[in-house]
């Protein structure tokens, strides 16, 4: 892959000024810069979605997978299985059936070199999948990722955790020769991201990822891709995203300190320029110096360099507006199962108490995200019953975001009785929405944008219980460590489904629910454990490939 003097700007704002880099064939590459310096544009010009102004990316014969940020299945697949689902990523049959066609056409024209091309190429494309270990891989990726339970399973009925693990299943088994990842670890289990993790290091084609996942990044990249948003360039280094950071770090360093040696310069230089033009007549020598420092200075001020912008970051600070019960919230004996499935959980019962920090932990579609729905009244029990104590409030984090309305503007999605309008813009600012853009409307936005506005919407509530469904999924490093200081400093209760194991330690986890894999037809408890570090890095263990 060669990218060549790419140009690119929307208005008045540059995405890309004349970049260049290439990347070998096999090469693992993390693409990485702050929101908004044109990672998932990036990916939208090599997939040919976005034009360039100026300038080219040379994709030699490669065959492009790409799993988007925002897994959205098409409702055509509604009653596809998911098998059939995961293994129509190789059409090796379709293709098939094209190349008998085109053979049954070489023998009427048998002098066609527009035929006989087309065999050719339909020929490598069936190669390319590898058709003689079509089974095999097909199968390793189902069993690997833990969907052999589902291979039967009408798309329509899964987890919106399933979707991701199925689409990112679909995407591997492609066998693309170039990957293109936008945040591929958000919704995964422990044990999916490992066994991921490993196959990707492995994989025999490229892949240019986009994740916020620091540890995932440096175990499968060996080199960074760096979008610079002050200087609209690119640079690339040679290691994963820890040696990048370090890198990075020390360029930066030496940059201020060269700037500033500049700046300084371009001062002194600035001051004898104004005693020479403020120098009598009679002090010729004085002015001749003047004027050849004036020279000096408008080359001195031409080779300054561009000192990177420090952005804003997201500013929070939550607090309940009263006080909940000593017991803000009690689950008892709950039993629930969706038509045609067996029960997820079977007399289910657990107690929280006043500022509690309770984390639920469990492989995809074993049911978290279904007992937050149950807990905040989404969904009706079969059996049992929760009790919320008189004064308790909740807000609820959802995974996909659907609390967010997307017909309506970033304002009118969190505007609240109990702020005025310039309040509420203010703690929009907060959030990084300023000026018009809180009139932008909510479908537009950015995935990570989507995120700010739902974790705004929490702040504003001001309830004693907070629900937090996969919290950290879009947010960078930098913002998760701002969000997890935020939610461990918060004077109510936390109910929190995270893969996150760095956040799940910032945030102060006092109790965990393991949602146990069950077989079929026995009952599914869940089992509640006093919470340590030591606890959820050995039960990540056991859910990993590591065994």
């Amino acid at each position: 892959m060669k990218a060549q003097h790419l140009r690119l700007a929307f208005g008045a704002r540059k995405i890309f000024d004349d970049c260049s880099f290439h990347f070998e064939a096999t090469d693992k590459v993390g693409v990485v810069g702050v929101n908004g310096a044109g990672k998932s544009t990036l990916f939208k010009v090599i997939l040919g979605i976005e034009k360039l102004d100026d300038g080219e990316i040379e994709l030699p014969g490669l065959r492009l997978g790409y799993l988007p940020q925002e897994i959205k299945i098409d409702k055509v697949h509604d009653d596809t299985t998911v098998w059939q689902y995961i293994a129509a990523a190789r059409p090796v049959d379709d293709l098939q059936e094209q190349l008998n066609a085109e053979y049954e056409k070489l023998a009427k024209y048998p002098d066609s070199q527009v035929i006989t091309d087309r065999i050719v190429k339909l020929q490598d494309l069936i190669d390319s999948y590898d058709v003689a270990n079509f089974d095999y891989e097909l199968l390793k990726i189902v069993e690997k990722m833990g969907l052999q339970k589902l291979i039967d399973t009408p798309m329509r009925q899964l987890s919106g955790g399933q979707k991701s693990k199925v689409a990112f299943a679909r995407v591997l088994f492609e066998n693309a020769g170039l990957l293109l990842l936008d945040e591929p670890t958000n919704h995964l289990d422990v044990g999916t991201r490992t066994f991921v993790a490993n196959y990707l290091r492995n994989y025999r084609g490229m892949v240019l990822v986009i994740s916020h996942d620091v540890e995932f990044l440096d175990t499968v990249t060996n080199k960074t891709l760096f979008l610079n948003k002050t200087t609209h360039k690119t640079s690339v280094y040679r290691g994963n995203y820890t040696y990048f950071r370090r890198q990075y770090a020390e360029e930066k360093a030496e940059q201020d300190r060269r700037i500033t040696e500049q700046e300084r310069e371009i001062k002194r230089i600035q001051e004898f320029v104004e005693r020479a033009h403020n120098a009598k007549r009679s002090n010729t020598a004085l002015i001749r110096q003047g004027h050849v420092r004036e020279k000096m200075l408008d080359r001195k001020l031409e080779e300054l360099e561009t000192r990177e912008e420090e952005y804003k970051k997201v500013e929070m600070r939550i607090t309940p507006s009263q006080q909940s019960g000593k017991v803000p919230l009690e689950v008892q004996n709950l039993t629930f199962h969706y038509p045609g499935k067996d029960p997820l959980y079977e007399k289910l019962s657990f107690t929280l108490t006043r500022g509690e920090k309770f984390l639920i932990v469990g492989e995809n579609g074993i049911g978290k995200s279904t007992l937050l729905k149950l807990i905040i009244g989404e969904l009706t029990p079969d059996e049992g019953s929760i009790i919320m104590s008189q004064n308790t409030t909740i807000a609820y984090y959802a995974q996909e975001l659907e609390v967010l309305d997307e017909r309506k503007t970033v304002l009118e999605n969190v505007s609240s009785y109990d702020y005025t309008d310039t309040e509420m813009r203010g703690i929009l600012n907060n959030f990084l929405f300023s000026g018009d853009e809180v009139n932008k409307r909510v479908s537009v936005l950015s995935p990570g944008e989507k995120a700010r506005v739902a974790l705004c919407k929490i702040l504003t509530k001001r309830t004693n219980v907070i629900i937090l469904d996969e919290p950290t999924n879009h947010f960078d490093p930098e913002t998760q460590k701002i969000i997890g200081e935020n939610f461990k400093d918060y004077d109510g209760t936390i109910i929190m489904v995270s893969h996150n194991p760095s956040f799940v330690e910032q945030v102060g986890i006092t109790r965990m629910l393991i949602l146990p894999t069950h077989e079929p037809g026995k009952p599914a408890l869940g089992l509640i454990k006093n919470y340590s570090p030591e606890l959820l890095e050995y039960y990540y263990y056991l859910n990993s490939d590591l065994v």
